[in-house]
């Protein structure tokens, strides 16, 4: 199975109206709920994929015992959530149906106690024996330690289990330092760990400070991934219209699956990059529209560097 790790788990909810307009009151035409993370939207992709998936994490509270109901019903995903006392965060996306565009507004995730913390080590050890690789994704809610996922990294990589990390600052610092096997940052992400806004020669120097693989994304222009075997971009056929919340997380979910599965890199970047222009035409993070995955991948470009 492939474990993926949301130490910020959250209930994603997405509301629709016809134009949303500043200081106006707005009616909602749709209300959609979804159990939400970065790591939890990529469990549900591999599930949909049909890749066996244990999803692990916090969750707590009555937004969190919601999450879980709604992940108990994602194709594929195991529940391995542990409860902590606080309450999982909520996030509120607003569509505008008119423009397509999306607001996000994000709540502070819960304070997590020293011994949750450990009960979590613990657990994830425990997970680490049945895993064929691991995704660390997202932020760390209060309480985790800084080097969170510079922890975990080691964890896996003791126990022969390539991890891929997705997060961001100081996080992201100290968890490339433990050398994980692949580090998919955004270019923000990418610019903020190097230094440089430009992606190619920041996407090598990012590989230079530990990580084996370096794949960033760089949105409607696809990924750019700087491996031991080369560098390649990947671009879609063209740009897609609608919600691009949770299209990295589809690429995680693509990368993950192509690793477990042996595929050289192009074929991988073209899984991922097909897998997150999908999801930009579903409705919720966490999902991607198969008919858009099936005629995008067959179109996608990669070309070595």
């Amino acid at each position: 199975m492939i474990l993926t790790v949301t130490l910020n788990t959250a209930l994603d909810v997405t509301h629709r109206v016809p134009r949303l307009l500043p200081h106006a009151s707005h009616r909602v035409t749709g209300v959609a709920e979804r159990p939400g993370g970065k790591g939890l939207n990529v469990a549900r992709v591999l599930g949909a994929l049909g890749h066996p998936v244990t999803a692990t994490g916090f969750a707590g509270g009555p937004s969190g015992a919601l999450v879980r109901e709604l992940l108990a019903a994602a194709p594929g995903v195991t529940d391995a959530l542990l409860p902590c006392a606080d309450r999982t965060r909520r996030t509120l996306a607003v569509v505008d149906e008119t423009t397509g565009d999306t607001t996000q507004f994000n709540e502070p995730g819960p304070q997590i106690t020293a011994a949750e913390w450990a009960a979590f080590q613990g657990r994830y050890a425990e997970l680490l024996t049945g895993a064929r690789a691991v995704a660390l994704c997202g932020s760390l809610p209060p309480g985790v330690p800084v080097g969170a996922y510079a922890v975990l990294v080691r964890a896996a990589r003791a126990a022969g289990v390539p991890v891929l990390l997705d997060t961001g600052g100081e996080a992201l610092r100290r968890g490339v330092a433990a050398r994980p096997e692949i580090i998919k940052p955004n270019a923000a992400e990418l610019a903020e760990l190097t230094g440089s806004r430009d992606p190619l020669p920041a996407t090598r120097d990012a590989r230079r400070r530990g990580a084996r693989a370096v794949v960033t994304s760089l949105g409607p222009a696809g990924l750019l991934a700087a491996t031991p075997e080369g560098t390649w971009q990947a671009v879609p056929p063209r740009r897609l219209a609608g919600n691009p919340t949770g299209a990295g997380d589809s690429a995680v979910a693509g990368l993950l699956s192509a690793l477990t599965e042996g595929l050289d890199w192009p074929a991988a970047l073209t899984r991922a990059t097909a897998l997150s222009a999908a999801t930009v035409h579903a409705p919720v993070a966490g999902e991607f529209d198969p008919r858009t995955y099936d005629e995008v991948r067959g179109s996608v470009k990669v070309t070595q560097l």
